[in-house]
């Protein structure tokens, strides 16, 4: 087999505790990790393609892909490791929980720590990293979000909705626009600006629209790669796509009686991936609402993806 590095590689876990490496433009399933003791929450890939960090319970796993077991074991986290993410540059890993904690992990050893630390309060569902590699964003289950400056530790709260737990978040890679979905279905959208003196404050939030968006509970937003695309996926089965000039439905994506739990745009962004609970990951056209390809190898709901397309043309 080629070098999957130079490679689109395609990252789905899940309920069955194993996570799957596949070639996105065949289907084909090159390689399982064991994810033992615990469900998959949350998945990323380091942007040079040599690393894969898993967040499950109590603990957070990082693997190296050239093997096919973890090289790096947290296991100093308790409850639930509810996400995880890479700074641009691969010098730090930041993940949230639901012990209430947002942690920044410095990488530049072979031992991980622990550097910084924000404690929400209440548990934490979603981090985001903004494109100026210093804020974070934030969302908890107590219905807050919060702006957080990792340099400076500087942070800022906003609450979209009273009694709703923010279940996602997620920052335009232009940097224009912020969105949260909640557990009431609801996605809120805010303008971003930069600070008038961005040495000491945040980037500054403008409330833009309410979108209702889904009937029940909303599981995840993401923006494609040209920030003209907004997705939300929930638990009425579907992945709702609206585009950012207008924040109008574009597309809906529906799978039937199963939960959308994640997606995540090709670089492209003319196609879309999503997991849902029937174990199956899919590859839909958007511009046809087409599936073009599915991914069948796990024994339970896929709850995770992560993607590195080093190509846009390859799909």
């Amino acid at each position: 087999m080629s070098d999957p590095f130079n490679e689109p590689m395609l990252a789905t876990g899940g309920y069955d505790h194993t996570i799957k490496l596949w070639q996105p433009y065949s289907g084909f399933c090159y390689r399982t990790l064991q994810h033992t003791d615990s469900q998959v929450n949350a998945l990323d890939i380091i942007p040079n393609g040599t690393i894969l960090a898993a967040g499950g319970y109590q603990h957070i796993r990082l693997y190296d892909m050239n093997f096919s077991y973890p090289v790096v074991n947290f296991e100093c986290v308790m409850k639930n490791v509810t996400r995880v993410g890479f700074q641009e540059d691969g010098k730090w890993m930041y993940t949230g929980g639901e012990d209430c904690k947002v942690r920044i992990w410095d990488m530049s050893s072979q031992s991980p720590a622990c550097k910084r630390m924000f404690d929400c309060l209440t548990p934490v569902n979603a981090v985001c990293l903004h494109p100026n590699q210093v804020e974070l964003a934030i969302g908890s289950q107590g219905g807050s979000v919060y702006l957080w400056d990792v340099k400076s530790d500087v942070h800022e709260q906003l609450i979209p909705e009273v009694e709703a737990s923010i279940q996602d978040i997620a920052i335009s890679p232009n940097g224009a626009f912020m969105a949260a979905v909640n557990n009431k279905g609801n996605c809120y959208i805010w303008s971003l600006r930069n600070s008038s003196n961005s040495e000491t404050q945040l980037t500054q939030t403008d409330p833009k629209l309410r979108i209702e968006a889904h009937s029940r509970y909303a599981l995840r937003c993401k923006f494609s790669p040209d920030s003209s695309l907004l997705v939300t996926c929930s638990g009425d089965g579907t992945a709702k796509i609206y585009k950012t000039d207008t924040f109008q439905l574009h597309a809906e994506l529906k799978i039937e009686k199963y939960w959308m739990w994640d997606a995540v745009f090709s670089n492209d962004s003319k196609y879309l991936f999503t997991a849902s609970s029937d174990g199956h990951a899919r590859l839909w056209k958007i511009e046809t609402k087409s599936i073009e390809r599915e991914y069948h190898a796990h024994l339970k709901a896929i709850t995770a993806l992560a993607f590195r397309d080093v190509s846009p043309k390859t799909l």
